[in-house]
């Protein structure tokens, strides 16, 4: 049977909530993340852009790129709300779909023409849910994820586009390689230098000569050039989780020492959802005492994936659950409400040199081991080992320590 993907993006999403919120920004520059110098740009309007604007550029060079604009700080929270809005009216229409980000969604509409017509029931997906959420969207349809992705890109702002089977290769022809999802700055940078432009000259190109360029991705870029895409709609489930538990030998009242190893939980367990390429949306702190009580405390935040943002949520559930007259026999800490997505949500309050220093730790710890780099608050969690990826093609599951 042949496939039909749609693919479903809200249109600068976080502009667009707070248009919504203040109708006075209409048709104004707009840009939303970190207010100071040293903040960056999580998101800027359609009219910020002909100024060299784009998401990730330091605030203070976007300001004086553009000076009449508009800058707000944003509220991850309120973004996440909304998304969930946009998620709750794909869930009553569509039978298989995945929340790829906080603002992207695919759906396999396969087989569905025999009773609708794929590209009408999409059309009206797109326009219940800008009724109903005020929100604009566009989609992309083609027959696999790839393509219904740059199509979408090409139908923004606010609308649609349909690629017919067997038009892969034509539609993609004419656009730019960098169009390509995979093809960042640095591999369109080496592609440039070797004459190619055009995703035409890679669909010509033999297929062995981009994999002597670029080892494996260059097998992956050229097809995808070609239109060829296997990828499969990963079904969305809300209640994906991750977690980290640890039992003590010898129960315990040191505090500093409790809150350390939460710390180096916290820690391991944002990277493994960094690496994964996911968001957590809620987090849990688990506390069993030495008469077997056990108390857990779950808390709703913003998607994230980011250290400084998770610790402290931790720690202040922590502080609210324990009880200092009794022994603790053993904690923990999970993250649910995961989704597919990087870490862009919380670029409100970062600055380019934090975003910088989690790229490195990161790097670090992939290449050394997960204990590579940590906090020194979190030194004395000696058992916090490496943990391989809970995302790496398998389902999620509970990561618990040996008994220290």
């Amino acid at each position: 049977m042949k496939k039909t993907i749609l693919h479903l993006d809200l249109d600068t999403f976080f502009v667009s909530v707070e248009r919504l919120i203040d109708s006075r920004l209409q048709n104004r520059p707009l840009l939303v993340g970190g207010i100071s110098d040293r903040g960056v740009v999580a998101a800027c309007s359609y009219e910020t852009r002909g100024f060299g604007i784009h998401s990730g550029m330091p605030m203070k060079m976007a300001r004086e790129l553009c000076p009449e604009a508009t800058v707000i700080k944003g509220n991850a929270g309120t973004y996440s709300k909304h998304s969930d809005v946009v998620t709750d009216i794909i869930k009553e229409q569509v039978p298989l779909f995945e929340k790829s980000s906080i603002d992207e969604f695919y759906a396999d509409l396969s087989g569905m023409d025999r009773f609708f017509g794929c590209y009408q029931y999409a059309s009206e997906l797109r326009e219940k849910i800008i009724k109903e959420t005020g929100l604009p969207i566009s989609f992309g349809l083609s027959v696999n994820k790839v393509v219904s992705k740059v199509a979408t890109n090409e139908a923004k702002p606010n609308n649609q586009l349909k690629v017919d089977f067997g038009y892969e290769k034509p539609f993609l022809a004419p656009l730019s390689i960098k169009k390509i999802p995979m093809v960042g700055d640095k591999t369109y940078q080496t592609l440039r230098n070797l004459g190619l432009r055009k995703v035409k000259t890679v669909q010509e190109m033999p297929m062995d000569l981009m994999q002597r360029v670029l080892g494996k991705n260059g097998i992956v870029i050229w097809k995808r050039s070609n239109g060829v895409d296997h990828t499969p709609v990963i079904p969305f489930c809300e209640r994906k989780s991750i977690s980290n538990e640890r039992t003590f030998d010898k129960d315990t009242i040191d505090v500093v020492k409790l809150r350390g190893i939460l710390m180096a939980m916290a820690e391991n367990l944002a990277y493994q959802l960094r690496r994964g390429e996911k968001l957590t949306a809620c987090i849990t702190v688990k506390i069993r005492y030495s008469d077997f009580n056990t108390y857990s405390k779950q808390m709703r935040i913003p998607y994230t994936s980011a250290d400084h943002i998770l610790i402290p949520k931790i720690l202040e559930s922590f502080k609210s659950l324990y009880n200092r007259r009794l022994l603790v026999r053993l904690v923990g800490v999970r993250f649910s409400h995961l989704v597919s997505g990087n870490y862009q949500i919380n670029l409100f309050d970062d600055t380019e040199e934090a975003l910088n220093l989690y790229a490195a730790m990161d790097h670090i710890r992939e290449r050394y081991g997960d204990k590579s780099v940590i906090r020194a608050s979190a030194m004395g969690a000696r058992t916090i080992g490496r943990m391989h990826n809970p995302f790496n093609g398998q389902p999620p599951i509970v990561l618990a320590h040996r008994k220290q």
